[in-house]
């Protein structure tokens, strides 16, 4: 039996979601340069934001790695 075959994606939709992270964390380095206060708290979440989603990818992958 052979498998569905998956829809391709675009360009656009494949480069999507590292652009936007690659984005926000520019934004998190200009915002830390800016000033002190609610700009600190700004620059660690935007920062922060490519560190958590590779935490959550890294679980996802042990995850399927357990499962097989």
């Amino acid at each position: 039996m052979t498998k569905p075959r998956r829809a391709s994606h675009t360009t656009a939709q494949i480069f999507a979601a590292p652009l936007a992270i690659g984005i926000i964390t520019a934004l998190g380095l200009t915002t830390a340069l800016l000033g002190d206060g609610l700009w600190d708290w700004m620059s660690w979440i935007a920062l922060s934001l490519p560190v958590a989603v590779a935490m959550v990818y890294w679980h996802l992958g042990s995850r399927r790695a357990e499962s097989r």
